[in-house]
């Protein structure tokens, strides 16, 4: 008999499913959207990664091809990134001490920037023209370009 009373309510048992799909997909999606906006927690674990010299880690976080300053070819790949390491993180800039106490401005709702003293002059605050930019993609906050903007 309670076979039978299902199928005298086909649309019923048709909600439930939806709403078991609707409710699963909900679950699912819902943390994965608030990790992808979060940009406190993405500096949090990105600069910790560089302070640590994490480097795979960091290249995991990192948009390819990753835009550098004016003059200078963009980091392509992942490899090409493993292998500027040094020139991206500890050229113009000591990335590992700026990142220990640098405030990121927002610019935009999917833009951040970080800005970081020459490593000649690492306590001049003021003039900081070492620019990080990180941007908010499709698969959440990556690091997307380095710029000097003083060239």
């Amino acid at each position: 008999m309670r076979a039978s009373g299902l199928k005298s309510f086909p649309h019923i048992r048709g909600i439930g499913g939806q709403t078991s799909l609707t409710t699963i997909l909900i679950v699912l999606l819902v943390p994965n959207v608030f990790a992808q906006t979060d940009f406190s927690a993405f500096w949090k674990k990105f600069s910790s990664v560089v302070i640590a010299g994490e480097k795979a880690t960091v290249a995991e976080m990192t948009k390819f091809p990753l835009s550098m300053p004016y003059g200078v070819k963009a980091v392509k790949d992942m490899e090409d990134f493993l292998r500027r390491y040094n020139e991206i993180f500890k050229g113009e800039a000591n990335a590992t001490q700026c990142f220990r106490s640098a405030k990121p401005q927002k610019e935009s709702a999917r833009r951040y920037e970080i800005y970081c003293p020459l490593k000649e002059s690492p306590d001049d605050k003021e003039n900081a023209p070492i620019r990080f930019i990180f941007e908010l993609t499709k698969s959440g906050w990556k690091f997307a370009g380095l710029d000097n903007i003083n060239e």
